[in-house]
């Protein structure tokens, strides 16, 4: 397997001691991506330990089989959407003893120019997690109206230029349809205030997040998987969920808020988890991971 495919995942050693995987123990990791987090789990629960991997990337999915396969039958790859976990037949309710949700994209994703998620490598204009899915970002690009991209970009990307940015794609798509990553960034970087080197992130980073989290609906599939996810635990069963925005992770730490007031969970975390120093020199990429974990009580 090509190493860029083998890097260590984002939250490793903290993922480990709040899920605490023993040997015999079945685990959820619904946003199995690559399987780093995967592949480390499977070694503490043992050959009579099981995993359920989940993702709706099919791509992902075979490059976490290939990275499994020296664990073959211990683990079964599903591609669903992680909001489905309650349809999953193989998926015992209250049999669970530990799920992890890692929102983040993959690096298998960002890296793959043709999936249009990265503003450093020139693509379409997809960003479609479940290629099978009809809607794509270049779509809402070249369609939307002035008005409903603008409130995308400040409702999904949290950007205070979002007027000018959206006026800027509406200037541009009149001369012509706006087909690529490069030409939306561009569009974008043109449209506002911005010194090349003086900010910590490319201008267009934001528009970028709205409309991908528009594309995968991801908001509303977060919320349905964590109002669904506790109950597929056992008694003591843990849940780890690991956000990089704070749109994300205000929905993790209000709901597992409302499952603790419920009685549902106790909740171990009362602050985000963020990664240590060495993870950071080591992977920027854990820069904005923020880790939350909580344990089933009933």
């Amino acid at each position: 397997m090509e190493e860029r495919f083998l890097h260590k995942p984002v939250l490793l050693e903290e993922v480990l001691n709040f899920l605490r995987p023993a040997p015999g123990q079945i685990f959820i990791d619904a946003t199995v991506g690559g399987g780093g987090h995967a592949e480390e789990i499977l070694r503490r629960i043992g050959p009579e330990g099981r995993l359920i991997g989940i993702d709706r990337d099919k791509e992902s999915l075979e490059i976490a089989r290939e990275r499994l396969k020296g664990f073959h039958g211990s683990f079964e790859l599903i591609n669903k959407n992680f909001k489905d976990l309650k349809e999953i037949d193989i998926i015992e309710k209250k049999e669970i003893d530990g799920i992890l949700f890692d929102l983040g994209m993959s690096s298998i994703q960002i890296e793959d120019r043709e999936r249009g998620f990265s503003i450093k490598n020139i693509g379409p204009l997809d960003m479609r997690m479940d290629r099978q899915e009809e809607l794509t970002a270049k779509e809402l690009v070249n369609t939307l109206k002035e008005t409903e991209l603008s409130f995308l970009i400040r409702d999904l990307g949290e950007d205070r230029f979002h007027r000018r940015i959206a006026k800027g794609i509406v200037t541009a798509r009149k001369r012509k349809e706006i087909q690529t990553t490069a030409e939306l960034a561009e569009i974008i970087s043109s449209s506002i205030p911005y010194r090349r080197g003086y900010e910590r992130i490319h201008p267009a980073t934001r528009t970028f997040q709205a409309l991908r989290i528009r594309v995968n609906d991801e908001l509303k599939a977060i919320e349905e998987a964590l109002k669904e996810a506790p109950y597929l635990l056992k008694r003591g069963g843990r849940l780890c969920v690991i956000s990089f925005h704070s749109l994300e992770d205000r929905i993790v730490k209000n709901t597992l808020r409302e499952l603790g007031a419920k009685g549902v969970f106790h909740v171990i975390t009362k602050k985000p988890v963020g990664a240590g120093g060495e993870e950071l020199s080591g992977n920027p990429r854990a820069r904005s991971a923020r880790l939350r974990a909580a344990e089933r009580i009933t």
